[in-house]
């Protein structure tokens, strides 16, 4: 391993060592309005929870709906989800809904809306503005933009795909072996993301979360065996192994995706979008990455030579922490 590399190792095996042991921390609450007559609308209002934490963010409708129904609410392992029927006196197009206490956390919420006349939109709501007004009219422009920047978003917070990526790039040697596995990745997780997101092929979420951990782990000890002169399958072939484990990647791609949902009558637009925006997300962090690279190698820094045992040990020290994690869900 060259200097530079030891001394991202060092680096990574710091940052990682900070990071919670949760991924995906990060998952959007969710909002969806859905005008089933006139006035009348049925709402679904899904908060996250994380370490056994409610996200504490409170629901504010306009003063004038009142409900129809009792909030019907059930709690799942990862969210908080609340259906009820209310009623608006000359609709809810262009009033105000705010989202009490979001401004105290890093979590936005993905409102999609629905009216009686066909008109639709989809709106990211971030902790700055911690408010929307619902739109009149329906926008693809907007539901393009706000599933892009979800996509964008979901990639660069969800810290197992960034960990994942970033072992690969310290076994893999030469921009061309680097662009044909990252290409082999994104190939792959495009490919179950679409499948899994359209129904086609249907995984339980579980499982995948807890093999993503395991292809973490494995590429982690690829490392190790590296650095002990021994090339492992990942060095010899990184697209392979970039292809296969991308396809377990995308399955959880999908989850994220499926928690939020797609617009019924944009489905295709939002899932490329979505698509697009993760692709975004991962190039700018490969791009960085790189960048740190080339960078470290002019740092006139000599780091000890146990440091590049750091980042392989620290990931997957991590990795194996979410998978035991994770198959413990099994069992409730």
């Amino acid at each position: 391993m060259t200097r530079a590399l030891l001394r991202l190792g060092l680096w990574l095996g710091l940052l990682a060592c900070a990071l919670v042991a949760q991924a995906h921390e990060s998952r959007p609450a969710y909002l969806e309005i859905n005008e089933v007559a006139p006035g009348r609308y049925g709402v679904l209002w899904r908060t996250p929870i994380n370490a056994g934490m409610r996200l504490p963010v409170l629901l504010a409708l306009p003063d004038d709906v009142r409900d129809i129904t009792k909030p019907s609410i059930r709690e799942l392992s990862d969210s908080r989800v609340e259906r009820r029927l209310v009623e608006s006196p000359g609709g809810l197009a262009g009033k105000r809904i705010d989202f009490v206490g979001l401004q105290a956390t890093i979590t936005d919420v993905l409102v999609r809306v629905q009216l009686a006349d066909g008109g639709q939109s989809t709106t990211l709501v971030r902790p700055s503005a911690a408010w929307m007004e619902i739109p009149r009219t329906r926008s693809g422009v907007e539901v393009a933009r706000t599933y892009m920047a979800y996509g964008v978003e979901h990639i660069l917070g969800g810290v197992d795909h960034l960990l994942f990526v970033t072992a690969l790039l310290l076994i893999v040697r030469g921009g061309r072996r680097i662009v044909a596995t990252v290409t082999a990745f994104t190939v792959a997780h495009s490919l179950t993301l679409v499948a899994a997101t359209l129904g086609w092929v249907h995984v339980p979420s579980p499982p995948v979360e807890a093999i993503i951990a395991l292809s973490i782990v494995f590429v982690a000890v690829e490392i190790v065996h590296g650095l002990q002169g021994r090339a492992g399958l990942t060095a010899r072939a990184p697209w392979l192994v970039a292809f296969c484990f991308g396809l377990l990647h995308g399955f959880g791609f999908a989850g994220a995706l499926a928690a939020v949902g797609l617009p019924e009558n944009a489905i295709p637009m939002a899932l490329l979008c979505f698509n697009v925006g993760v692709e975004i997300g991962q190039l700018l962090f490969v791009g960085i990455l790189l960048a740190a690279i080339a960078l470290l190698r002019r740092l006139p820094l000599s780091p000890p030579r146990w440091s590049s045992w750091v980042a392989p040990y620290a990931i997957g020290g991590i990795a194996a922490f979410w998978m035991l994690q994770r198959v413990m869900t099994f069992w409730g």
